[in-house]
């Protein structure tokens, strides 16, 4: 961290990135963060930049519904360094397939949906 880099508190991060100060403090705890969040002296929180986009990464792959298990995986594997490369690329490109199945699931869903609005609409329609 640089002498110069703005330090956020834990509402400011609330704030941008749309989690609860709960969910913060629980990212936190369950060891998902890179490093421990700096502290100020009165013990709040003080995140930097960086933890803030880290964090942003950790809400995306969770909104893909990553386990958080296999995202502490992956969080050790970051930690552990550029060994890991392959072993992280491997993690996402697994994971990235998944995500995918979802989509076409979701797709195909919202096309079923549409079909019925459709055909409620024409019925709608039908009784004018």
């Amino acid at each position: 961290m640089s002498m110069t880099e703005e330090l956020l508190s834990i509402s400011e991060v609330a704030e941008a990135t749309g989690l609860t100060a709960h969910t913060l403090r629980y990212y936190e705890r369950a060891g998902l963060m890179l490093r421990a969040v700096d502290r100020a002296s009165s013990q709040h929180r003080r995140y930097t930049q960086s933890d803030v986009n880290w964090i942003v990464f950790l809400t995306r792959l969770r909104s893909t519904s990553m386990p958080i298990a296999r995202m502490l995986e992956y969080v050790e594997l970051v930690r552990r360094g550029d060994e890991t490369v392959e072993a992280r690329h491997d993690l996402l490109v697994l994971h990235r397939i998944s995500v995918a199945a979802q989509l076409e699931t979701i797709t195909q869903s919202l096309t079923a949906i549409d079909y019925k609005i459709t055909t409620y609409e024409t019925m709608k329609a039908g009784r004018s």
